[in-house]
């Protein structure tokens, strides 16, 4: 019973405390767009690495009109993340990109769960196809098999597959306000699905926390998962 008190005492302080969550963020961006496997995993790394603004996962990369879940035909589960690249680099991104894949990178997967770095301007091109030569020098001789190819359009994936490992935490989620919307949108809602796995660790957390417009009790609920889960996978 004492327990069961617990638990109901701590859904009240992760509900139920006004503050002002950090939905919305006027930084100016650019966009980068990969596929790197499933696409929960890459949404909570790149959602909680230092100068990522906001992430989306969805289908990308092929030609079928409106494609689901299941039925995605020749499109790829891909992550489009908004990025301050006066923060952090397309660079940057990439070598996130290259050494966080789950399957795939050398191993001929599937269309929907293939390496795949879409560009979005001519530039990001040059820089990706720079960097997946001298990938595949580290490599060597295994054979890099990513794919890179212009953006075309995004189609974003079904809520219950936005931000999965923060929806995982109902309470907290209730807490800052989230809605169907902000799960694609929410700059918090993008760093607390990464920081719940441990993602970029306690003191990065800490530096921040203040700013993510959290009450006390949600930032020690997230900082025991943090603690918990530093260090740990993010895959799928």
């Amino acid at each position: 019973m004492v327990a069961t008190e617990h638990a109901h005492d701590q859904a009240g302080r992760l509900e139920n405390i006004p503050q002002q969550p950090l939905h919305q963020i006027d930084t100016p961006f650019e966009k980068a767009t990969f596929g790197m496997g499933c696409f929960w995993g890459c949404d909570s790394l790149f959602g909680a690495t230092k100068g990522v603004l906001r992430t989306r996962v969805g289908y990308a990369g092929g030609s079928t009109e409106s494609p689901a879940y299941k039925k995605m035909g020749d499109h790829t589960e891909v992550i489009e993340i908004d990025y301050d690249p006066q923060t952090i680099s397309y660079n940057d991104l990439l070598d996130l990109f290259w050494n966080n894949h789950e399957y795939g990178l050398t191993t001929r997967m599937k269309r929907q769960y293939m390496s795949l770095i879409l560009y979005h301007n001519e530039q990001q091109r040059q820089i990706a196809e720079a960097s997946r030569a001298e990938e595949q020098v580290k490599r060597a001789p295994e054979q890099i098999i990513t794919e890179i190819a212009p953006a075309g359009p995004f189609y974003p994936a079904e809520n219950y597959h936005q931000k999965y490992r923060l929806q995982g935490h109902t309470d907290l989620a209730k807490g800052i306000g989230l809605t169907p919307d902000l799960l694609h949108t929410s700059h918090v809602a993008a760093r607390l699905n990464g920081y719940l796995i441990g993602v970029s660790g306690l003191k990065q957390f800490e530096d921040e926390a203040d700013l993510l417009g959290l009450s006390k009790d949600q930032v020690q609920y997230v900082r025991e998962y943090v603690i918990q889960n530093e260090g740990g996978g993010i895959f799928c």
